[in-house]
């Protein structure tokens, strides 16, 4: 367990005390949940999290030393939408999130829902490594649903859409794993829409063929180039270790494939990861078992963007250019030419 220092700070990431000086690694929590099919408690998932990281062990072994490792990490507020409607919530959630693709710092937003994903790449537009090009970046998404479809419940916004909205946004690309669970319109995309690879749980877990599937997914990670967004829903891990999360799903990842995709995806020299997003947290009520998982989660990410860093695979960018930014997005998605639905 995580011991604990006399300056231990409580309900700050990893129990971190507040340092001065510019942020190195903002922890940013998005209590959003306002499209969850099944079951629910997403909204207070990222407090969860970072109570739940209090116990994580500070030592990585990977980057050799306790975090922070020499950077400054902090944890922001809680943010909770404040709009009375979803698409403008979903404004709010960009502009905030906008603050932190400045180029200089890494964010790692906790949500929430996956719904948070489409703001989020909206906002990427602005960090340098994109321009305002969202074409450049790739999706990297562990999750047990492709989240491809184009509504759920007449809402075209809803978190089964996340993944389909994001590409609708602008992403470049998408590579899944974990993915088990689906429905025909999903599947019939992912074979045609040539910016999509998917390695289904199904074959990367099969008991005699799974190691070739997983390699193939890794050397996946390893051919991509440019700036990245890294997006966990811990559903795509087995349900057994997030028994919690609002929608588990038998027959998905385990704890040590997760990790293996996260450092492979970080050790790429070709890749700038420069936002991450853990989702779909919800705070297990009879243990902690769902929270702590995604906490060791979260703690992985950060310790192998610090490992980037010392290994001088992540610099900071900066950019004078001013990428234009409509914070009214989401309200007029659909709209004023953009595509219908």
């Amino acid at each position: 367990m995580n011991c604990m220092p006399a300056d231990f700070e409580e309900g700050a990431f990893l129990g971190l005390p507040k340092a001065s000086g510019p942020a190195d690694i903002a922890v940013v929590p998005l209590a959003y949940e306002l499209t969850t099919s099944y079951g629910t408690g997403a909204c207070d998932g990222p407090q969860a999290c970072l109570d739940a990281s209090a116990q994580v062990e500070l030592f990585d072994d990977r980057l050799g030393m306790d975090l922070p490792a020499g950077q400054i990490i902090v944890t922001e507020p809680v943010w909770e939408g404040q709009a009375p409607t979803l698409r403008e919530q979903l404004d709010e959630m960009a502009a905030h999130a906008r603050s932190y693709y400045t180029g200089d710092l890494f964010p790692l937003f906790l949500g929430g829902e996956h719904g948070i994903l489409p703001p989020l790449i909206h906002a990427a537009r602005s960090h340098p490594a994109v321009g305002g090009d969202l074409a450049k970046l790739t999706i990297v998404q562990l999750d047990a649903h492709a989240d491809l479809r184009s509504s759920l419940d007449d809402e075209i916004f809803s978190h089964a859409c996340a993944a389909s909205r994001s590409l609708d946004v602008g992403a470049g690309r998408l590579l899944q794993a974990g993915v088990r669970a689906y429905s025909e319109e999903e599947l019939i995309r992912i074979k045609t829409d040539e910016r999509i690879t998917t390695s289904f749980a199904k074959a990367t877990q099969h008991p005699h063929t799974g190691a070739k599937a997983w390699q193939a997914w890794l050397d996946e990670l390893r051919s991509l180039s440019g700036p990245v967004h890294f997006t966990l829903d811990i559903d795509g891990l087995d349900g057994a270790l997030v028994p919690a999360t609002g929608t588990p799903v038998p027959g998905g990842l385990n704890f040590w494939q997760a990790v293996e995709t996260i450092e492979t995806l970080f050790a790429n020299p070709d890749v700038v990861v420069i936002s991450a997003d853990v989702n779909e947290i919800v705070a297990q009520t009879d243990g902690v078992l769902t929270q702590f998982t995604a906490a060791l989660l979260a703690t992985k990410i950060v310790a192998n963007h610090v490992l980037a860093r010392h290994e001088g695979r992540w610099n900071a960018i900066s950019s004078t250019k001013e990428v234009p930014f409509n914070t009214a997005f989401f309200t007029q998605f659909g709209r004023d030419g953009l595509r219908q639905f």
